[in-house]
């Protein structure tokens, strides 16, 4: 099978590689569409020890079942299917209570094992999720970073938040965004260092936006809450200047959720933290009832994760990956298509 193949660090190629191999409890899925995620940016950028050379990365799809496993049972050939992008044991504890995203002994696709950078790629029957029949492989290969939002927004409810606010207008920001404006309908302020990834917020429905380079994001966040501070920040970039601008962003009793990780800082001084009653949470993926729940609010149209994104060939795997890498301009999200 042809595949976008990451043979050595700092080297991407378009390459033949073996179809995979597939057990009976999994299936066979021919690729449609894979989205780029953030994360194999930094891991190409940075020669990330988290992903590996040589691989297959690509952890973002939708696809057709090709063939089935002997063990298999509720799918047939031809079937229309996104993934999870976490392969869950079943059996830990976190499993048990239902924190798949958290499983102990965990594999990630494209890290791992092989991802769906390839025309094919194996996959465990317990990871698929039926795609709805209006929506497209285009959409549907969104369903896992959209779910991510869904799932910050399951892990905030219990904080009734009013006022959310978005650090980082890349792809999981902007998904963030809409799912708490779809399923809270809160108001969300969003800041980024660019005016074009602003305006494709603003066009989602951002309550407002601050361009961080041109203003204080502290100060504009004051003059927004008439100087109480937000409830809810939700830093997807994830440095020690932003989390630091988060922690001072937030009301007293608010709460950050970190999901970005560019870069692994230690910015909180506790006292901050404590003297306030400040949170800070966590956020990992999504688990399997959040990717279908995700794929449901793409099909209902209240979500739109197709318009601000760009589509190549896996002929021009390369260029995706790469274009997205360099972020120029409005360029935000990459997706190939098979």
């Amino acid at each position: 099978m042809k595949a976008l193949f990451y043979p050595e660090f700092k080297k991407l190629m378009i390459a033949e590689r073996p179809v995979p191999s597939f057990s009976e409890d999994e299936v066979l899925l021919k690729v449609l569409a894979c989205g780029i995620c953030g994360s194999e940016l930094e891991t190409f950028k940075n020669q990330s020890p988290r992903r590996v050379p040589p691989l297959i990365m690509g952890h973002e799809f939708c696809g057709t079942v090709e063939e089935i496993g002997a063990n298999v049972v509720g799918y047939t050939k031809g079937d229309r299917v996104a993934s999870n992008s976490v392969v869950s044991c079943g059996t830990c504890d976190p499993c048990k209570r239902g924190l798949t995203n958290l499983c102990k002994n965990r594999q990630i696709f494209g890290m791992h094992r092989g991802g769906a950078f390839g025309e094919y790629v194996n996959v465990p029957a317990h990871c698929l999720v039926p795609m709805p029949e209006t929506i497209t492989p285009q959409a549907a290969c969104m369903a896992e970073p959209l779910a991510n939002g869904i799932h910050i927004v399951n892990l905030t409810r219990h904080l009734n938040p009013k006022k959310v606010l978005v650090i980082g207008a890349g792809p999981i920001g902007l998904v963030t965004q809409q799912a708490f404006q779809s399923l809270l309908g809160v108001a969300v302020y969003v800041a980024d260092l660019r005016n074009e990834r602003l305006s494709i917020s603003r066009k989602l429905g951002a309550t407002a936006t601050i361009n961080s380079s041109e203003e204080d994001l502290v100060s504009a966040i004051n003059q927004f809450t008439d100087n109480e501070g937000i409830d809810l920040v939700v830093d997807a970039v994830g440095n020690f200047q932003t989390n630091q601008q988060a922690l001072k962003s937030i009301r007293p009793g608010g709460a950050i959720v970190l999901i970005g990780l560019y870069e692994n800082s230690q910015p909180f001084f506790t006292y901050d933290i404590i003297l306030s009653e400040k949170q800070i949470i966590g956020t990992y993926a999504a688990t399997q009832q959040e990717i279908n729940e995700s794929l449901h609010l793409i099909a209902s149209g209240k979500v739109d994760v197709t318009s601000w994104v760009h589509y190549y060939s896996l002929d021009n795997g390369v260029t995706a990956f790469t274009d997205m890498l360099m972020a120029k301009a409005a360029h935000v999200k990459s997706v190939i298509l098979f």
